[in-house]
């Protein structure tokens, strides 16, 4: 029907339009809706997908032709499908696809600290196939080196299968998990005391973002003798007041910790350190507590054997040598979890 502001009579006078007028009325009318469908049309046509993208990126992700392009795995332990899993880098070597899908699911995990047991369950699976990836790739590993000079130089690390902090690849917490082994009972609250001690380190140094970890590498002098873990840390990187506060609140400062190990290779792959003192240097950018804090070098070995718990035993710990090429590094500790390096794109000096 018209509307009813069109059925108002037009009155020049007090008289009616003519018919030539009214005629001219009912064409302008259908003018407006036919504009008007189109404009419809037009909005309807410019939010509806091509129905040929899906299909040219599903070929895009195949590898070549012939090869149907794979589904996902799911979530969960009744759909889950490590064949079905997208590999990368099918139509190189073995080696080299490993180490690509390693890589990626390092950084989809941020090295493996986003799973977290004590948050919550979520990437369970992810880190599985993670770890299945590394043994993997362990499995193809060949001779290993006898001494230092094997694995010489500066490795980041890139994933790890250690729960409660990607920090305790530093020898200094391997010895704090090996002292655990001395205990007269090895567990509490029903719990392996040694990643007890790490869950509630993790809770108090990381809750409410107050500290964050960033690199995280291991540089070996072998003709010292010496291992150099580092880790980097950042304090109150965000910190602001709940809900009210639109700006930073505390000044972000940090720096390097470095711990320093006497270590030696031995036969069938065993790295032995010891743990001799903690330092600190500056990372670029991040403002630290001052100049003197980065002279400091407190030695460990001695307040080591103080502590009762010790029984006078010096901080030592160990690791398993499990792969090592020009570009990957892989150790185990005694726990079974795996830690992965690889040599830098951007050395840090």
């Amino acid at each position: 029907p018209i509307p009813l502001w069109l059925n108002l009579k037009l009155s020049i006078g007090g008289r009616e339009p003519s018919r030539l007028s009214r005629l001219s009325r009912c064409h302008t009318m259908a003018a407006l809706r036919l504009t008007a469908a189109a404009l419809c049309l037009t909005a309807c046509t410019a939010f509806t997908p091509l129905r040929t993208t899906a299909p040219r990126v599903a070929a895009r992700r195949a590898v070549d032709s012939e090869v149907e392009a794979p589904t996902r795995p799911q979530d969960d332990d009744a759909t889950k499908s490590i064949s079905a899993a997208y590999s990368l880098f099918q139509g190189s070597d073995p080696t080299t696809a490993l180490k690509a899908q390693i890589l990626q699911l390092g950084a989809s995990l941020d090295r493996g600290q986003s799973y977290n047991p004590t948050a919550g369950d979520y990437y369970r699976v992810r880190m599985e196939v993670a770890r299945e990836k590394v043994e993997e790739l362990v499995a193809m590993s060949g001779p290993l080196p006898t001494d230092l000079k094997g694995i010489d130089g500066e490795w980041e690390l890139v994933y790890t299968t250690v729960p409660h902090g990607i920090f305790r690849s530093s020898p200094f917490f391997l010895a704090v998990q090996e002292a655990f082994e001395y205990a007269e009972s090895k567990t509490a609250f029903g719990e392996d005391k040694g990643n007890l001690f790490f869950k509630l380190h993790e809770l108090q140094t990381c809750s409410w973002g107050v500290s964050k970890i960033g690199r995280v590498a291991q540089v070996i002098d072998a003709d010292a003798g010496m291992l150099y873990s580092e880790f980097d840390t950042s304090i109150f990187s965000l910190t602001v007041i709940p809900i009210l506060g639109w700006f930073k609140l505390l000044p972000t400062f940090g720096g390097c910790v470095i711990t320093a190990s006497k270590a030696e290779l031995g036969e069938g792959g065993k790295i032995d350190m010891e743990v001799e003192y903690t330092t600190s240097k500056p990372v670029p950018g991040l403002q630290g507590l001052g100049k003197w804090i980065w002279s400091i070098k407190v030695p460990v070995g001695p307040v080591w054997k103080l502590l009762p718990w010790n029984k006078g035993r010096p901080p030592v710990c160990s690791v398993q040598l499990k792969y090592v090429d020009d570009d990957f590094r892989i150790v185990e500790d005694k726990d079974g979890e795996l830690f992965v390096y690889s040599r830098p794109v951007f050395s840090r000096p």
